[in-house]
């Protein structure tokens, strides 16, 4: 059951990897790589399980979380340019001067 999983995510990693390279926008390729490491986590764990080390679940589930704070990093970096200063004031908008 587990190597059936592990079959599928290696299709679905894939497939989001020739989106990655394909994408015609820059938030497709960020969508793509966003895919990529979801589906990283998820193969990371169930190779865990089937090696009979479940503590695997630990390392994804941290995987995962940088995962979304990498991909938040970009998008801001992409909406303002920069990552931003902690004294800097931002306008009505929310940018950044």
């Amino acid at each position: 059951m587990f190597a059936a999983g592990a079959l599928a995510l290696l299709v679905a990693l894939a497939l989001a990897l020739a989106r990655a390279i394909l994408g015609p926008t820059v938030f497709d390729r960020l969508q793509a790589a966003n895919t990529v490491g979801t589906v990283a986590m998820l193969m990371l764990a169930v190779i865990g399980f089937l090696t009979g080390r479940p503590e695997f679940l630990d390392l994804a589930l941290v995987y995962g979380l940088l995962n979304v704070v990498g991909t938040i990093a970009v998008l801001k970096f992409f909406r303002y340019g920069d990552l931003g200063e902690p004294g800097e004031p931002a306008d009505e908008a929310g940018r950044r001067p």
